[in-house]
């Protein structure tokens, strides 16, 4: 492998667990973990905690302040001097994030950011459209997948010491219906692209699923090298 900088894409549906994955990836590679996720959830917290119409989002947004701090080898997400890792991942900001992600001045405020990281680092970086989107000509594509009773099963299963925890019904219906609005919207919807891997996590565990990436990618890697 040479000096240059590597671009690994992964992208998927809610709750393949591309993030987990990603990390456990990242470390084994030493490549920087992005979760590009987490900066769209943060954008939709923005725009929830002020109340901003969707009309008013353009100029709103370079109020949002959102950055990337690594931390103890650990990706945080910052709104501002906050610290918002954990409020982004409530269920009613995951669905704000669905909604505003397709909102093309939020893409596109976001999109340099996302753009500049892969250029200047080794990077592996999860979303919705990386690889047919923000790193079209990344070194490696993944299309990261699992069934949605499957997704919705580890879901609940994520959730079910909480005392809040939705029913697994309610989380299924929840990833169905954000399936369809990532797949239907109508700026970079959700989709496989052309030279991305397919990797079906439904019946691998944690483990299995980042051992097949890191395959996938010393494999392409190593070829083209």
């Amino acid at each position: 492998m040479n000096n240059k900088t590597v671009n690994i894409a992964i992208d998927g549906p809610a709750g393949a667990g591309k993030s987990t994955i990603a990390k456990m990836v990242s470390k084994k590679l030493g490549y920087i973990y992005v979760d590009t996720g987490a900066l769209y959830r943060t954008i939709a917290l923005y725009i929830t905690e002020n109340g901003i119409e969707d009309e008013k989002v353009e100029e709103a947004l370079p109020g949002a302040e959102v950055s990337l701090k690594f931390i103890d080898g650990e990706q945080r997400v910052f709104l501002g001097d906050r610290d918002v890792s954990e409020l982004i991942r409530t269920p009613i900001i995951s669905m704000a994030a669905s909604r505003t992600s397709a909102l093309p001045p939020v893409r596109a405020y976001l999109f340099e950011t996302q753009q500049k990281i892969a250029r200047e680092n080794s990077v592996i970086m999860d979303g919705r459209d990386i690889g047919t989107v923000v790193l079209p000509n990344a070194d490696v594509k993944i299309f990261l997948t699992a069934s949605a009773e499957e997704r919705a099963d580890r879901r609940f299963k994520e959730l079910s010491e909480k005392p809040d925890c939705p029913s697994y019904q309610e989380i299924l219906d929840d990833i169905i219906q954000r399936d369809y609005q990532d797949m239907h919207r109508e700026t970079a919807p959700l989709k496989q692209a052309e030279d991305a891997v397919l990797v079906d996590t439904t019946h691998l565990n944690l483990e299995e699923s980042a051992a097949e990436i890191v395959r996938i990618i010393t494999e392409r890697i190593g070829s083209a090298d």
